[in-house]
């Protein structure tokens, strides 16, 4: 069992032959102008892209979802969602961005106030650095508690479910508050809400999401089933991405500084951490001249793939290089800490304006 807001065993394959998800790879070669991440194994499975992949080809009507619950800081491993985002806003799909104030409430105890302050001070203003234009009219940003189609939609949708429902997804027990187990029900209405009459009537949506969340990927299918002679909604599309590993070794986490890389950190600060993280080198230099690294193992050398560096030339340049010892774990550390910094000099650069626009999102 998947639990969203805990950590559990990350073994891919093993979560993909259990809860029936697709290999992307599959669908790979259909992909006209594939996103790198794509490419290069990061979205590793999927439900329905082969719906979705019509629609990106030709730029027809399709909707995005993506969500955010403002209860801490962005690190450098939430990028992988804008730069997802931003690639479907440029082949014509409809963003639509669930601020979770009412999640963070039930699961984190967050006050609806400080969510509000969170998501536009962490999560929209580095969006928008990012690249990622919230202005635009075909972006949806709202919060899900002032959002009266959306509560209206979780109110239908709470009549389709029972506890038995949620507990054979979720694990429920009897002492979990009725907020928390509301908040679901508010996910699946986020996902489904790009298809109601207010926004343009039912069409395919692509939902992008860490493994974790597939719990409610699967309960929305689930639901639009029930619900689909009445609204005529489509089951929702859905991709998977993996985790960026933490500078420990770990899952980067929000909520474990020793892991992550935050987007707020200062460009001196982020060339540190980097400097500081976990490689794929062997234990002597000898060893690691003759048998090579390890860069499946490098926690830099994902970030690379990740993140920093758009050539696969050169990637692949990085791979061989590590992989018959010719490249020292030292030597890829100040690269890939230099390229980070420039990086974090240049988000921090447009972060100061971004701030003021996500600031006016709201006015």
């Amino acid at each position: 069992m998947i639990d969203p807001w805990a950590s559990f065993d990350l073994d891919y394959d093993k979560l993909v032959n259990q809860f029936g998800i697709k290999k992307f790879s599959d669908v790979l070669d259909t992909i006209e102008d594939p996103l790198p991440l794509m490419e290069r194994g990061v979205i590793f499975g999927h439900r329905d892209f082969d719906k979705i992949v019509p629609l990106v080809n030709n730029k027809k009507d399709f909707a995005v979802m993506t969500g955010m619950m403002p209860s801490g800081q962005m690190h450098i491993g939430h990028k992988m969602v804008i730069d997802q985002l931003k690639w479907y806003f440029k082949k014509g799909g409809q963003l639509s961005l669930a601020i979770a104030d009412m999640e963070s409430y039930a699961a984190r105890n967050m006050s609806f106030e400080e969510g509000k302050r969170i998501a536009i001070e962490e999560y929209l203003a580095n969006y928008i650095a990012l690249g990622l234009d919230l202005t635009d009219d075909n972006i949806n940003v709202y919060l899900q508690s002032q959002n009266r189609t959306l509560n209206e939609l979780t109110y239908k949708i709470a009549k389709r479910v029972n506890f038995n429902n949620l507990n054979a997804i979720y694990g429920f027990d009897k002492s979990t508050n009725l907020a928390h187990l509301y908040a679901p029900l508010i996910q699946v209405a986020d996902i489904l809400l790009p298809q109601t009459e207010e926004y343009g009537g039912p069409k395919q949506v692509i939902v992008p999401v860490g493994i974790d969340q597939d719990p409610h990927l699967r309960l929305t299918r689930d639901i639009a089933a029930k619900l689909s002679e009445e609204f005529g909604f489509i089951a929702p599309a859905s991709t998977y991405h993996r985790f960026l590993t933490g500078l420990t070794g770990d899952k980067m986490s929000s909520s474990k500084p020793k892991t992550a890389i935050y987007l707020n950190d200062t460009p001196k600060k982020a060339e540190k951490k980097v400097k500081s993280a976990k490689t794929g080198g062997r234990e002597s230099l000898e060893e690691q001249k003759e048998l090579g690294g390890q860069p499946d193992t490098c926690v830099i050398y994902e970030m690379l793939v990740y993140h920093l560096v758009d050539d696969d030339e050169e990637l692949n340049k990085i791979r061989e290089e590590c992989l018959n010892g010719t490249l020292l774990c030292g030597h890829c550390k100040v690269h890939t800490a230099e390229l980070m910094k420039d990086f974090f000099e240049d988000l921090h650069t447009k972060k100061e304006e971004s701030l003021e626009i996500a600031k006016s999102l709201f006015d």
